[in-house]
C-alpha cells in the first residue's frame, strides 16, 4: 500500500534524524563527564586519576563511536530502496538506543547525585536519551524488524 510505504519512509528518516541527535547528546555527556572527572577531587586526587574511572570513560567513548557509525549509516541509507533503508534505520535505532542508555547511565553515575539535579544538563540529557530508546519501538522491536527485512525470520 502506498500510504504504508510513505509512513515507513517517514519513520525511517525520523529514526535516522533522532539517531543523529542522540549521538550529539551522547558526545556532550561524554565531554561533560570527562571534564567533571578532571576537576572533581576525591581522596586528594581527581576522579579521572582512578583507573576504573578511566576505563568507564573509555567504554563511554567506544559506545559513542559505535553509535556515530550506525547513525551515519542510517543517514547515508535514507534514500535507499525500502528494505535496505529499513534495515539501516532499525539497526541504527536498536544499537544507538543501547549505546545511549549506557552512556547516559554512566554519565549520571560518574556525576554522582549531581547527575540527576536540575542544576546540571546531565539530568535532562539522561531523560532525553531514555525517551529516544523507547521512541518508535525499543531495541527488541528493531532487532526483529531488521531480521525480518533481511529475510532471516518470518514476519510476526
Amino acid at each position: 500500500c502506498r500510504q504504508t510505504r510513505a509512513a515507513e519512509l517517514l519513520l525511517d528518516r525520523a529514526m535516522a534524524a533522532l539517531g543523529a541527535e542522540a549521538v550529539g547528546i551522547m558526545q556532550t555527556l561524554l565531554d561533560q563527564t570527562l571534564e567533571y572527572t578532571k576537576i572533581r577531587k576525591q581522596f586528594g586526587r581527581p576522579l579521572s586519576a582512578n583507573q576504573v574511572i578511566r576505563h568507564r570513560l573509555a567504554d563511554m567513548a567506544m559506545q559513542c563511536d559505535e553509535a556515530r557509525s550506525m547513525a551515519l549509516r542510517a543517514a547515508l541509507m535514507a534514500d535507499a530502496e525500502p528494505v535496505a533503508r529499513g534495515r539501516a534505520a532499525s539497526g541504527a535505532k536498536a544499537k544507538i538506543g543501547k549505546c545511549a542508555r549506557f552512556v547516559a547511565e554512566q554519565s549520571v553515575q560518574l556525576h554522582g547525585a549531581m547527575g540527576v539535579t536540575e542544576e546540571l544538563d546531565v539530568g535532562s540529557y539522561f531523560k532525553r536519551l531514555l525517551a529516544f530508546d523507547t521512541l518508535f519501538g525499543g531495541s527488541a522491536h528493531h532487532y526483529r524488524r531488521h531480521a525480518t527485512l533481511g529475510g532471516r525470520i518470518a514476519p510476526a
